[in-house]
Parts: structure tokens; sequence; C-alpha cells
């Protein structure tokens, strides 16, 4: 885990004073093993953006990995999630599901997060956005729009099921030099 120490000004809101005293700096990788000791429930380590934070989370004992910026509120500069999941993927070598927080705002990205080898995705923004917008009805459209979008993306891209979506279905910028073309 990353501790960053908070300088405050003495001209800010004290919104960030609040935030930063709900911050228990004392937590550690023990705490993940101390909670499965008091619950039977599957312990998931959220915020985790690389490689060795996965291996430490797997280490802990954890039962999955949430590749989470916070909304990126939380430190200036992180990755974007879809940029970290593939290294976290890599690095929990198939032993605890890892799932996607962040950015998902349509059906292709759910596709990428899949491909990246997400097990899953959350959504924050779009359905609490549709909830202050329309309330229930407004979560079942938000919720029914990813869904027809990633159904629509899985048929463009030949996948008749979710074990049919591959790394080769998407390109990112990390990619580049290997679809540079040769002259």
């Amino acid at each position: 885990m990353i501790t960053f120490r908070v300088t405050m000004q003495t001209d800010d809101s004290g919104l960030a004073s609040y935030v930063s005293s709900q911050i228990d700096r004392s937590l550690n990788w023990k705490d993940v093993e101390w909670l499965q000791t008091i619950t039977h429930l599957p312990i998931l380590v959220k915020g985790v953006l690389t490689a060795e934070d996965a291996r430490l989370s797997v280490q802990a004992g954890a039962a999955g990995i949430i590749v989470s910026n916070h909304g990126a509120r939380q430190l200036d500069y992180v990755p974007a999630t879809i940029m970290a999941l593939e290294e976290v993927v890599k690095a929990a070598q198939g032993r605890v599901p890892i799932f996607l927080d962040g950015g998902v705002r349509r059906g292709t990205d759910v596709f990428k997060a899949l491909a990246l080898g997400a097990s899953g995705v959350f959504i924050g923004r779009p359905v609490l956005f549709a909830l202050a917008a329309h309330g229930e009805a407004g979560v079942r459209k938000v919720l029914q729009m990813l869904h027809d979008e990633f159904e629509l993306t899985m048929a463009l891209s030949g996948c008749r099921s979710l074990k049919d979506i591959t790394r080769d279905h998407i390109v990112t910028p990390w990619d580049a030099p290997r679809f540079v073309p040769k002259l």
C-alpha cells in the first residue's frame, strides 16, 4: 500500500481536511489477513493499480482485486484503470478474479475490460447520474443501454459468448509498435 502525507493550507475549504481525517494511515496488508479471521465473506482489495500490489493482495489472502483509482479523486496523476488493468491481471496469474472499477461509460468499455482480462466491471457514475436524473427508471435505462451496447460490440467482434472475448479483439496505445507498417 502507498502512504502519502497530506499538507493542508490554512485557506482551504475544509473538505481536504475532512477527507484527510478519514484515511487510516495505520492500515496494512496484515489487516486483510485479520479481516479473514472475523468473517467468512470474501475480502476484495480495492485500489490496486500495480503488479506489486496485486501480488501483495494475493499473498494477503484476498479473494479478489478491484482495479480502481477511486475516480481519480484521491490522488492526482494516477493512471486510468483501463491502463493498469492488464498489468494487474498478469501479476495475479489467475489466482483471484480481477474487477475493473472506473471509467465504464459504454458497453464497449465493458468489452475492453473483459478483453484485457477482467472478470467483471463495476459501474458507478452512469448509474448514479441516471438515479439522480430519473430515479429507478433511469437506472434501468442506463443498465439496458450498457447491456445493448455490449451485446452489439460482441456481435460486431464475432463473439458469441463471453469466453470468445480475447486480448486479440482490441488494440491499446501500448500495442502501437506492433502495428507499425514495414516500408
